[in-house]
């Protein structure tokens, strides 16, 4: 009886350390889990109690030979277990630091764009567009590239950047605008 309880422990405990593997030693064979594995397989399987084995019973150095015989074979299996355990949550810990250097990567991309947005506005070049007549200033900024010309729009002051859109074709002015808006937003995040 005591066989059949101590046998159907360590079985719960090693349980999922041998539900994990196929049982047949694939090919990432762990040899504390072949030799729980063999420990198992060597022993017979639970018999039906016999009146002997209640007599027999009684006999305390019995159980504890038994006990301990099967110690190392429930401790390895414990062991495969837990090793298995530290390696899901080392994948994970991977997989994590993975998806950070991901938003690191991406929020660095971010940032080097800003600057290059910021950097296209020389400020030389700023002051020639400060000084010049609002409708010249509308005609060279609506052939530039969208970037370049909200760049300098957004470092003149608001009345001449004012003047300059409004002498510019409406759907340009508005690309425009909604362009400067954005370095804008951009600004504002990176203060907070």
């Amino acid at each position: 009886m005591t066989r059949f309880v101590v046998t159907a422990l360590l079985l719960a405990l090693a349980g999922p350390a041998f539900a994990a593997g196929d049982g047949h030693g694939g090919a990432a064979s762990d040899p504390a889990k072949d030799a729980a594995m063999r420990a198992i397989a060597a022993r017979d399987a639970p018999k039906e109690p016999t009146a002997q084995d209640f007599r027999e019973s009684g006999k305390e150095p019995g159980k504890t030979g038994y006990c301990a015989t099967i110690a190392d074979a429930a401790s390895d299996a414990r062991f495969a277990w837990q090793k298995e355990q530290l390696a899901a949550l080392e994948k994970q810990v991977e997989e994590r630091i993975r998806r950070l250097e991901e938003k690191r990567a991406e929020y660095e991309a971010v940032v080097q764009r800003r600057k290059e947005f910021l950097a296209k506005a020389d400020e030389s070049v700023v002051a020639v567009y400060a000084k010049m007549k609002a409708d010249a200033a509308a005609l060279q900024l609506s052939n530039m590239p969208e970037d370049n010309a909200a760049a300098i729009l957004v470092k003149l002051n608001a009345r001449a950047a004012s003047a300059v859109l409004a002498e510019m074709e409406a759907s340009r002015a508005a690309a425009l605008a909604r362009r400067m808006a954005e370095a804008g937003r951009r600004k504002d995040n990176e203060r907070s």
